[in-house]
């Protein structure tokens, strides 16, 4: 039987007439699609998705919203009330709460055993409270329904408690909490109860290798042995460099005891060399999974701060670079303390890939033409996947590489010709321009002393950068105007973004969001946008990005019209890439219809 999971929502208020086609084709047309089966009664029905963000915007975007047949719907968790227990969700947070407040609020009610942030892509914050018993969570559900904060008004569900829900009968699952999402079988998918694997990426000192490994290995065997894992000591990487790679294949527990013995080893190692100094734990994660470790206003990062007693930092974006997409994060502590950081720490990253896993399942046939490698630019080692289900025992074996070369990461990221995918596809890249818009002080930033970082710069991307004059002298914004090939594109963006976050134009722990605009045909702008918003929409949900085609824009001179973007350099990347590619089909079939054959739609 399929397991019970926790993101199983339960439609109300239903007409007697409303049937399981229509609930269907509603909530497709919200970009809500329902996979699985609907499970229709009389007056209410139940719905399944596999991933909890996915199942928060449902109830969002339905509840007490949405008619059918006249009856306005009730969207909410299915958990019926003998499993009511102290687990609830609580929805619509104003995003500026602070912590402290909102902890302080949850505890009139009862004690508070833990407070953990859903990931999810609302304005508003969302997060799942257990409560030391069932009464006190009850007192909290009738008490903060409702309850306004800053013009938000809190929105209360119970959750699926594990220890209530995980005996038999079997159709109960022993799932623990949002951290497996991925669980539940996906479009086209088997349903394996099996962790996808993410490994753990460790820096460590490379006078340290030596003693991880030991005399004839025996100490690298004996970890290995004790925590059931794959350990990759990353020697002949960055020759000479100070540090070096590690990667950890193993269960969630696998990896974090293996790190606290790997800590515990340079620690003895340091004090029997005399090295004086506390060995930070660093681990490497790649940078579109980092956003989500942070969390909205850093909240994630500030709230495993105060739980480990540790000292938390991030790499800044402008390390990053086509062949390393991963970021540092350095944690500074006791030994004991980092060991505890560590857990927190990979339990979000771990549940930001799932969710990225989950996200590919379900949107990789929204886009025509979409190279599913494309979207490995969000979470680590998704290009390893394997194409088919119950291939994942091959995950295991394979080398940890976020990307296994730099060709591979850039044909998926510019859709570079795949087996059939485009047929007419230029073979020389074509130029690009990009219109990106910085805070004004950045200016002397970006140009440098005598204009030498802009030159560099243009050098190292090949690209031709200008900055524009300002409009006026109260101007916010200054346009930078990019001119190259996508490869360019990515390189000059890239150095832009980062350069901005490493001289503080930006809070050190939040991501640099920019606006850029991209000029596309005016007869491929309602391609664009698809029918009823429909492209621009799936557009945003795959890359997070934001992207606006004004109406009513006249064509220019080109017979051109603007599309802006918005968001972090890598959702603003995947949003040109694919915008251009929604153009490139369109041009296509312009070009066969001029030669007078009949046009065809490119997918995959």
């Amino acid at each position: 039987m399929k397991p019970r999971r926790m993101n199983k929502l339960y439609i109300g208020n239903l007409s007697p007439a409303a049937t399981a086609d229509e609930l269907k084709q509603l909530f497709g047309e919200k970009q809500l699609p329902l996979a699985g089966q609907v499970l229709l009664k009389s007056g209410y029905a139940f719905v399944d998705y596999p991933d909890q963000n996915w199942a928060i915007r449902a109830i969002e975007t339905f509840s007490g919203k949405v008619e059918l047949h006249g009856k306005v719907m009730e969207v909410d968790y299915s958990v019926p009330k003998k499993l009511r227990s102290r687990k609830i969700q609580i929805r619509n947070i104003p995003p500026h709460l602070q912590w402290e407040v909102l902890d302080g609020l949850l505890a009139q009610y009862g004690t508070v055993e833990n407070v953990e942030q859903v990931n999810t892509d609302t304005e508003t914050a969302v997060v799942n409270v257990t409560y030391a018993s069932k009464e006190e969570a009850k007192v909290a559900v009738e008490k903060l329904s409702g309850q306004q904060f800053e013009n938000c008004s809190f929105k209360v569900s119970y959750i699926p408690d594990e220890e209530v829900s995980s005996p038999p009968p079997p159709q109960r699952s022993h799932r623990r909490g949002h951290t497996s999402r991925e669980r539940g079988s996906s479009p086209g998918g088997s349903s394996q109860p099996k962790h996808l694997e993410f490994p753990l990426r460790m820096l460590v000192p490379t006078q340290f290798v030596g003693a991880i490994i030991g005399k004839e290995g025996l100490t690298i065997k004996n970890l290995t042995k004790q925590t059931q894992s794959k350990v990759d000591i990353h020697r002949k990487e960055n020759a000479g460099a100070a540090e070096k790679p590690i990667t950890i294949h193993a269960s969630p527990e696998g990896c974090s005891e293996a790190c606290r013995m790997i800590l515990d080893i340079m620690q003895k190692e340091a004090e029997e060399t005399k090295s004086a100094e506390e060995i930070p734990l660093k681990i490497l994660a790649h940078n579109s999974l980092v956003g989500r470790l942070i969390g909205k206003e850093g909240r994630n990062l500030k709230k495993i701060e105060q739980d480990t007693g540790t000292k938390i930092t991030i790499s800044p974006l402008q390390d990053l670079t086509l062949y390393n997409p991963e970021r540092t994060i350095t944690v500074k502590g006791s030994t004991e303390a980092c060991s505890s950081a560590e857990v927190e720490i990979m339990k979000k990253l771990r549940e930001a890939y799932e969710s990225d896993v989950v996200a590919v399942n379900q949107q990789g046939n929204l886009i025509p033409g979409l190279n599913l490698s494309a979207l490995g630019i969000f979470s680590t080692g998704l290009s390893m996947l394997p194409s088919t289900p119950g291939a994942r025992g091959a995950v295991a074996a394979t080398p940890y590489h976020p990307f296994p070369s730099s060709s591979a990461y850039l044909s998926g990221l510019y859709g570079a010709p795949q087996a059939g995918t485009f047929p007419h596809q230029h073979p020389v890249p074509e130029q690009e321009v990009v219109n990106l818009f910085i805070p004004t002080q950045a200016v002397g930033a970006i140009i440098g002393k005598k204009g030498q970082h802009i030159k560099q710069l243009a050098r190292f991307a090949g690209a031709s950068i200008k900055i524009t004059p300002a409009e006026g002298p109260d101007a916010s914004e200054r346009m930078v105007i990019i001119t190259g090939p996508p490869e360019a594109q990515f390189k000059a963006q890239g150095r832009i973004f980062g350069k901005l976050k490493e001289e503080n134009f930006f809070n050190p722990k939040e991501e640099v969001k920019l606006e850029a605009h991209i000029k596309v045909p005016s007869f491929a702008a309602g391609r664009v946008i698809g029918k009823g918003g429909k492209t621009v929409n799936e557009l945003q949900n795959l890359t997070s990005a934001e992207v606006i085609v004004p109406r009513d824009q006249t064509p220019d001179e080109n017979e051109e019209v603007v599309v802006k973007i918005i968001g972090h350099f890598f959702a603003s990347q995947t949003a040109q890439r694919k915008i251009r590619e929604i153009v490139q089909q369109v041009k296509q079939q312009e070009q066969k219809h001029a030669q007078g054959a009949p046009a065809s739609q490119h997918s995959k």
